[in-house]
């Protein structure tokens, strides 16, 4: 299938919706989640800074783990298939629905409101442990990590670790929001990852999906169309205008 075509698809649509992956980042400069052991870092396996029983361990190794992570995020900026996806938005609200895989925040960055993010938000926290009285009547105290004064619990990012469950709301709007789509373009992912996969293949079934990607993915065979290229490439040509 040609660009045209699928600009075809999208022009008729009323329901779309876009599942980015870390491809989409990558193009920004944002490092694989695995490609962030770097430096000091490097003797650590990802799977060692990246669970609940990691930060209860050290929580000050864990959280410097992350606050490198982050500071590697603010260094960098949108590309232009993020911000194709956020003028769109903005020009037919309530029309594209975005799922990301990516915790980075370009996406919101670049304009885009009500993102689906599945694994969590690097640049925001959360308690580690449900929060009592005394954790939300006052500012935690400053630290690595930061705690209550009160009881000691602990600030953590707010991603989702290995082992853990993708926040159920989240999730159970991306499903709606596949399995009622005309469309959706899935961007910069391998389809490997479930259940990000699952609603590539639920879409697929629903109405018609296309993959967006310079590489050969686990996607391709259901697709309705691929697409070979990078979002910052191929989006702004698909979202644009017509003349």
């Amino acid at each position: 299938m040609t660009l045209g075509t699928v600009r075809g698809w999208l022009r008729g649509a009323n329901r779309i919706a876009v599942l980015t992956g870390a491809g989409m980042s990558a193009e920004s400069g944002v490092p694989t989640f695995r490609d962030a052991q770097t430096g000091l870092w490097a003797r650590f396996r990802p799977e060692d800074l990246a669970t609940e029983a990691a930060f209860r361990a050290n929580p000050g190794n864990v959280w410097d783990w992350y606050a490198m992570r982050r500071q590697m995020v603010a260094g960098v900026a949108p590309n232009a298939g993020h911000i194709a996806i956020a003028r769109f938005q903005q020009r037919h609200p309530g029309r594209l629905t975005l799922i990301t895989q990516n915790v980075d925040g370009l996406h919101e960055r670049a304009g885009s409101t009500s993102v689906l993010a599945l694994h969590g938000r690097l640049l925001d926290d959360k308690w580690l442990d449900p929060p009592r009285a005394c954790c939300l009547a006052q500012p935690p105290l400053d630290g690595r990590p930061p705690r209550c004064a009160a009881c000691g619990n602990l600030r953590r990012p707010a991603v989702v670790w290995f082992g853990e469950m993708l926040p159920p709301e989240v999730l159970a709007a991306a499903d709606e929001a596949a399995r009622t789509c005309d469309l959706m373009l899935v961007v910069g992912t391998s389809g490997v990852v479930y259940p990000a996969a699952g609603l590539a293949r639920a879409a697929a079934t629903a109405g018609r999906m296309v993959v967006v990607n310079p590489e050969a993915s686990e996607l391709d065979d259901t697709a309705h169309a691929v697409l070979r290229g990078t979002a910052a490439t191929l989006l702004p040509q698909l979202l644009q205008e017509e003349p």
